[in-house]
């Protein structure tokens, strides 16, 4: 897993609440486990003005001229602002495989589903909570100025803007040290690999029969 440590990004809006995980991703690409691929048809129904397929090559279809990650000023963008309740509906991961495929690194919003909210985390992923009057702000600044950035700063917990205004947020130390260090379960895991080899060989000399039945399956 990609470690998150600090951002300085172009800001895109998904000015909304209730963007749900279909909308994020459709149940139609959901047709892999790899977690790579899916960037093409991230909001692919507000994107495209055509229904998508899986594995179509998306270079060629029509795009939404009015929807916001189509416009020149928003491309490259690595940070989302987003309003209540982002990431509710379905417990499918491919939401934030698309939103990291994509380009996406840190999503803002007042609040988030929590299955969601988790899954960001397990995935590289920044979910920030900040107050919808920051959240208020944060858009007005986005929609006045083209190529508006922001600063994130895991390690300090803080967001900040161009003009200086810093904004503070809450989250788990133990989901910070993981994103601090790029470690997701199967990292965390690793990380004891030593002893899980000392435990193995220990069980195998004590009860060799097991794994003697195992191999000879």
């Amino acid at each position: 897993m990609k470690a998150f440590t600090q951002l300085s990004g172009i800001v895109a809006p998904m000015d909304r609440a209730n963007v749900d995980t279909d909308m994020i991703i459709p149940k139609n690409f959901l047709k892999s486990i790899k977690r790579s691929g899916f960037g093409k048809n991230l909001f692919d129904e507000l994107r495209y003005l055509d229904e998508g397929q899986p594995d179509q090559d998306c270079s060629g279809r029509p795009i939404n001229p009015e929807f916001p990650l189509n416009f020149p000023r928003y491309q490259n963008a690595q940070i989302l602002l987003a309003r209540e309740n982002f990431g509710c509906g379905s417990s499918r991961e491919h939401a934030p495989w698309a939103l990291d495929d994509y380009g996406f690194r840190c999503v803002i919003a007042p609040s988030f589903a929590d299955i969601f909210y988790n899954n960001c985390f397990k995935n590289g992923l920044l979910p920030i909570e900040l107050p919808s009057s920051a959240l208020d702000s944060l858009f007005q600044a986005l929609y006045d100025n083209e190529g508006f950035t922001l600063n994130i700063d895991l390690a300090a917990q803080t967001v900040t803007t161009p003009a200086g205004q810093v904004y503070t947020f809450e989250v788990d130390e133990f989901r910070k040290h993981c994103l601090l260090n790029g470690l997701d379960d199967i990292g965390l895991t690793l990380q004891e690999a030593d002893a899980i080899r000392e435990y193995e060989e220990r069980v195998k000399a004590q009860r060799p029969w097991l794994f003697g039945a195992t191999a000879s399956k």
